[in-house]
């Protein structure tokens, strides 16, 4: 969590590989994904599901044919068996029935969503979301919020969310890292509802909307 222009999405861009880091390494269970050859990094990345700020939905392929593609490019299975996960996956985000529904004909909520399923199709043990909350109305991100948590204790994956939206951060984190625009590195890990009235002024003016320490800033404050 942060600020714009903090470095949340570049650090994300780091631990899914479509950045390679100066300096240091990425490592997933002790393996390091930064060192890894070619065909064991390849191997990694099956293990993640990665929801872009936009949803990053082919146009031209309906929901199913979306959800469908990476399990028709890493697995056996039968166009016929590719259909039916692909439903599964689509009914898991609320959208059963809207298989055969393109990008277009559907809402940006709904987008988020297919998205998401697209992300699951895999089984990723780690789910990672780049401001999921991106031009939500203020209803659709919080039925957002609420799916992401159903998903994590249903699937029991780990879930990666970078984001600036208070109202996320509280209701989806157990632990966060604070990323400092000015001092450029992490300067805060723990519970965003303890960090909250932490001894970091910068991390509590962040959590609470900049108001000034002496108030307290509270939860519903920054609701």
């Amino acid at each position: 969590m942060g600020g714009s222009g903090c470095g949340k999405s570049t650090l994300l861009n780091h631990l899914i590989g479509l950045l390679e880091p100066a300096k240091g390494e990425i490592l997933y269970d002790g393996t390091s994904f930064t060192k890894a050859a070619a065909d064991q990094r390849e191997a990694m990345l099956r293990r993640l599901g990665v929801l872009f700020q936009s949803g990053a939905l082919w146009s031209s392929m309906t929901l199913a044919e979306n959800v469908g593609l990476s399990l028709q490019q890493y697995t056996d299975l039968s166009p016929s068996q590719i259909r039916e996960v692909a439903s599964l996956k689509l009914a898991l985000v609320g959208l059963n029935g809207f298989e055969d529904y393109y990008p277009n004909e559907i809402s940006g909520g709904m987008q988020k969503r297919a998205g998401l399923a697209r992300a699951m199709a895999l089984d990723p043990e780690y789910l990672f979301f780049d401001e999921p909350s991106a031009g939500l109305d203020p209803i659709s991100s919080r039925l957002l919020d609420e799916l992401i948590l159903e998903l994590r204790d249903s699937l029991g994956a780990t879930i990666v969310v970078v984001t600036h939206e208070l109202a996320s951060i509280f209701a989806i984190a157990n632990t966060s890292v604070f990323l400092d625009v000015e001092a450029r590195t992490i300067t805060a890990r723990g519970d965003p509802k303890e960090l909250l009235h932490s001894g970091n002024d910068a991390v509590r003016r962040f959590l609470s909307r900049g108001a000034p320490s002496e108030t307290g800033g509270t939860h519903e404050q920054a609701r």
